[in-house]
């Protein structure tokens, strides 16, 4: 799932090659995938782009006129950019892997994907993205937040500390996979329970979290939307990583699983050398 570094770049990469440029029309192949229908996607035409922004994991392409095209990637989404078109052909609604497509006047433009059979991508045309609910219920940016507004917002919220950091009303930008790599900088367990934690520990959670995520943005600012994917795989740690050596001290990083997704760790680095148990043989060990 792309998070708040890939979701940065791509805004980023928006602000280059298509700011500035007006747009020749929106085509949703997708039907399920746009969320609002007012605005129409109509509305857009022969308006220009004028920014492209980050709201947590939301990416927020502005149009002129005060409208707003706001995308979720949801777990497999991409944008693909496209320096020209195969066809002028507007498209059909279909199974493919297209659900919206943006065309630019300079005959450029880009398409929102999302790969597998469980169809997640989520795009909204409004005028104000705090309508858009997803983001509404955004907590502070991880990135951005200082350190009492870390602590506060983590505390306000009691559990294991792995789905406490990648609650979106928590906190916004952080997902399953840059959880892992900061609980692993942190030397946490995914398994910690927030209120059990120190202040000292909860300030080094804090570093990491900023000292992960910023490495990334800085990794990924630049690259081409194509390339971003690979840029975060090769500077990844421990998330899917299992059966590989730690980077840091050479242990095996282990994994737990779970019905719908995966955390990986490394218990020398994290657990005091003890494996925590994987939920699927119903053990668990803290």
């Amino acid at each position: 799932m792309p998070e708040l570094p890939e979701v940065e770049a791509l805004a980023g990469y928006l602000r280059q090659r298509a700011v500035g440029r007006r747009v020749d029309r929106l085509e949703i192949a997708a039907i399920s995938a746009l969320k609002t229908y007012d605005p129409a996607p109509s509305a857009v035409a022969g308006r220009t782009v004028v920014d492209a922004r980050r709201h947590g994991k939301f990416l927020d392409v502005v149009i002129e006129g005060d409208l707003h095209l706001v995308v979720h990637l949801a777990r497999a989404g991409w944008l693909h950019y496209r320096e020209a078109f195969p066809s002028s052909t507007p498209l059909r609604p279909g199974k493919g892997p297209i659900a919206v497509r943006v065309r630019l006047d300079d005959g450029s433009g880009f398409d929102l994907t999302e790969a597998g059979t469980q169809k997640k991508l989520a795009a909204y045309l409004v005028t104000d993205p705090a309508t858009v609910p997803g983001v509404a219920k955004l907590g502070p940016d991880a990135l951005a937040a200082d350190l009492p507004t870390f602590v506060e917002r983590l505390r306000s919220r009691r559990g294991q500390v792995k789905g406490v950091l990648t609650d979106q009303s928590v906190l916004s930008g952080v997902g399953n996979a840059y959880s892992d790599e900061i609980l692993h900088t942190a030397k946490l367990s995914p398994f910690a329970i927030t209120d059990r934690l120190t202040d000292a520990q909860f300030a080094t959670l804090h570093a990491a979290t900023r000292q992960v995520l910023g490495d990334a943005v800085q990794r990924s600012l630049g690259q081409r939307a194509a390339e971003l994917k690979g840029e975060k795989r090769s500077g990844l740690k421990v998330h899917a990583r299992t059966g590989l050596p730690c980077p840091v001290c050479g242990d095996t990083v282990r994994e737990v699983s779970f019905a719908d997704s995966s955390l990986q760790y490394c218990a020398t680095c994290q657990t005091g050398g003890k494996p925590l148990a994987d939920r699927r043989l119903s053990r668990l060990v803290r």
